[in-house]
């Protein structure tokens, strides 16, 4: 493409085109982003915790309260106002309907009726379907690498889905798919991303997308927010939805941007492929959800195709691996 591609991550920020990294900041970046795989790892499995304690639609309706707050409140600390950027109130309005409402919901929900490691392994195939997207509308031309990743990824998420028995846990399959919408949905987001005018800063994309996307989710947990007793929650759900709110929502959103910032958007996705591992690894640890053959199986045709369909990216002079 002849102009620079933003990027977004799995839970919505868009982020800036690069600046040149430099060896030491290379480092730096690729260090943060091992942490935000982290985060976004365990991430599954805390919420699946939650979960428990809280029901999904009063959570999520929490969580994204929380995060606009908190977002809202960094954004005015750092620019001094929180109006809209002008000339862009539409598309932020649509992307945060598509990428947080529609997205959280599909996502939610499908956590909640599936496996954490099931979950992850499926999302993890977001960048091969932002590359198919891409392709579809036009946006990107089709290689022989990205085409192998496709289908690599598309098989690999078929036995993801059939590893819990089709036939046998139809629970488990209305979950499965439901996170295959939330997998479209965050994909048309990320496409969609792209064509915003490129003075819209990351921050200000991430909070009014967050912002606008909160107040669907919001009316979707009311009523579970009224029915709730709020007295026997213990206090280990609400350390949950504290990470869920600001370590993974906030916290990793801002690592994801400086690292888009010093090392690439290309470069930057390519360590989504780690947070699925991250994930099966916590579930089986937290919730004693041990994989089965094809989960892993199909954990290293999803992570295959992201790989190849991700484009090559040349490193800067005297840096290193990433």
């Amino acid at each position: 493409m002849s102009e620079p591609i933003t990027a977004s991550s799995p839970d919505g920020l868009a982020t800036r085109p690069p600046d040149r990294p430099t060896a030491g900041g290379d480092a730096r970046a690729s260090a943060a982003m091992l942490l935000v795989c982290l985060i976004w790892g365990f991430n599954f499995s805390i919420m699946k915790v939650a979960f428990a304690a809280i029901p999904v639609l009063a959570f999520s309706a929490l969580r994204f309260a929380a995060a606009s707050a908190a977002l809202g409140f960094v954004l005015w600390r750092r620019t001094g106002r929180l109006a809209m950027p002008a000339g862009a109130g539409r598309q932020l309005v649509l992307l945060g309907l598509i990428g947080n409402t529609a997205y959280q919901l599909a996502f939610m929900e499908g956590l909640a009726h599936t496996t954490a490691s099931n979950s992850a392994l499926i999302l993890a195939s977001v960048p091969t379907l932002v590359v198919l997207l891409g392709v579809i509308l036009g946006v990107e031309r089709p290689s022989a690498g990205m085409v192998a990743g496709v289908l690599s990824a598309t098989l690999g998420v078929a036995l993801v889905i059939a590893a819990r028995g089709v036939a046998f846990d139809r629970r488990t399959l209305e979950g499965d798919l439901l996170t295959v919408t939330a997998a479209a949905c965050w994909a048309g987001f990320t496409v969609a991303v792209r064509r915003l005018p490129k003075s819209i800063t990351a921050l200000e994309v991430t909070t009014f997308t967050t912002i606008t996307g909160m107040p669907g989710l919001v009316l979707a947990g009311v009523p579970d927010l009224v029915r709730m007793h709020w007295g026997p929650v213990p206090a280990g759900a609400w350390a949950a939805l504290g990470y869920a709110s600001l370590v993974s929502l906030v916290l990793a959103y801002l690592i994801w941007n400086a690292s888009v910032q010093r090392i690439g958007s290309n470069r930057t996705a390519i360590y989504l492929c780690v947070t699925p591992l991250v994930a099966v690894a916590a579930a089986w640890v937290l919730l004693g959800e041990r994989p089965v053959p094809l989960q892993w199986a199909g954990a290293v045709l999803i992570i295959a195709g992201v790989l190849l369909s991700l484009p090559r990216v040349a490193l800067p002079r005297g840096g290193g691996a990433g």
